[in-house]
C-alpha cells in the first residue's frame, strides 16, 4: 500500500501533495500489528514519499532542506503511530475490564454469558457434546468472619488461578457470585468431564489443606448431549446438581448428563 501511494505521488508530480495517503498504511499497521511495525512502516513511508518526491523532479535549494523535509516527514508518521498504539491500549484495558472479574482476574459474570454462547451455539450447530460445572466454596464466609476479608479475597484468587490452570484455553472460567465459579468444558463427554473436574476438585482440596483454610467444594457438573433451548436452563440444572451436594454433605461432585438416560 505505501509503495502504491509512492507511484502516486510520483505520476501526480510534486506540486498535488499525496501526504495524507500515506497515513493510511500507517495507520493500518500501527493499528493491527504494533509500536514496532508502524514506526517501521513510518520510515519506508518517509522514504517512499522522499524518492517519489525527488524523481517527479521537486527541485530543493540544498539537500540540507530535503533531508530536513524527510525527517520532519518521518516524525510525523511516528507521532501518528505512537497516539494510534496509545489508543489501542488503553480501548484493550477498558475492554479488558469490562470482561474480566476486578478480584481474581477470571471471566465475569457478563462477558461469560457471551462466550458461553458462542460455544453453545458452535455445539448445537456440530453436534458436540458441552460440559458446564457449577463450584460454590463451602464455609467461605466463615473464612471472612474469622479471618478477615483480605484472607477471603486472597483465597478466591487461589480458587481462580488453580482452575484456570488446570483447564484448557479453550474453556472458560467464570466467577459468577461471591463465592460461586461455572466452568464451561467446550466439546467435552461424560468421561472427559468427569476426569478434568475431579482433578480440579483434587487440587483445589490440597491447596486449602497448604494454606489451612477451612474451606471445601460442592461441584454440580451437567453434560449436555444436547442442548437446551437457553443458557439460563443450563446454569440452572448445574447449580440445583450443586444444590443438592451442598444440601447432603457439602464437599463432593456430583455428575449428571442430559437428557437423562432411557430406563433400562
Amino acid at each position: 500500500m505505501i509503495l502504491l501511494v509512492g507511484a502516486l505521488d510520483y505520476l501526480s508530480g510534486y506540486e498535488f501533495s499525496t501526504a495524507f495517503f500515506y497515513l493510511g498504511p500507517v495507520a493500518l499497521v500501527a493499528w493491527y500489528a504494533g509500536r514496532g511495525l508502524g514506526l517501521t512502516a513510518s520510515v519506508v513511508s518517509a522514504i517512499t514519499w522522499l524518492v517519489a518526491d525527488s524523481a517527479s523532479g521537486h527541485v530543493y535549494s540544498s539537500p540540507v532542506f530535503l533531508l530536513w523535509s524527510s525527517l520532519v516527514r518521518f516524525v510525523f508518521f511516528a507521532v501518528v503511530t505512537l497516539l494510534l498504539v496509545a489508543q489501542r491500549q488503553a480501548h484493550a484495558e477498558v475492554l479488558g475490564m469490562a470482561r474480566t472479574d476486578f478480584l481474581t482476574g477470571v471471566t465475569n459474570q457478563r462477558y461469560f454469558y457471551e462466550l458461553a454462547q458462542i460455544e453453545i451455539d458452535r455445539s448445537r450447530r456440530y453436534r458436540h457434546p458441552v460440559t458446564l460445572a457449577y463450584i460454590d466454596l463451602d464455609n467461605f464466609k466463615d473464612v471472612n468472619d474469622r479471618l478477615g476479608h483480605v484472607t477471603g479475597d486472597a483465597l478466591l484468587r487461589v480458587v481462580a488461578g488453580h482452575i484456570r490452570r488446570n483447564t484448557r484455553s479453550v474453556d472458560v472460567v467464570a466467577r459468577i457470585g461471591g463465592d460461586e465459579f461455572v466452568l464451561l468444558l467446550p466439546e467435552t463427554g461424560v468421561q472427559p468431564a468427569q476426569a478434568a473436574v475431579s482433578k480440579i476438585m483434587s487440587i483445589l482440596t490440597q491447596a486449602m489443606r497448604q494454606n489451612e483454610w477451612p474451606v471445601s467444594f460442592s461441584i454440580g457438573v451437567v453434560t449436555f448431549l444436547e442442548l437446551p433451548p437457553a443458557l439460563e436452563e443450563m446454569l440452572d440444572m448445574a447449580d440445583s446438581l450443586m444444590r443438592s451436594v451442598k444440601a447432603d454433605s457439602k464437599n463432593g461432585v456430583r455428575f449428571s448428563v442430559y437428557p437423562g438416560l432411557p430406563a433400562a
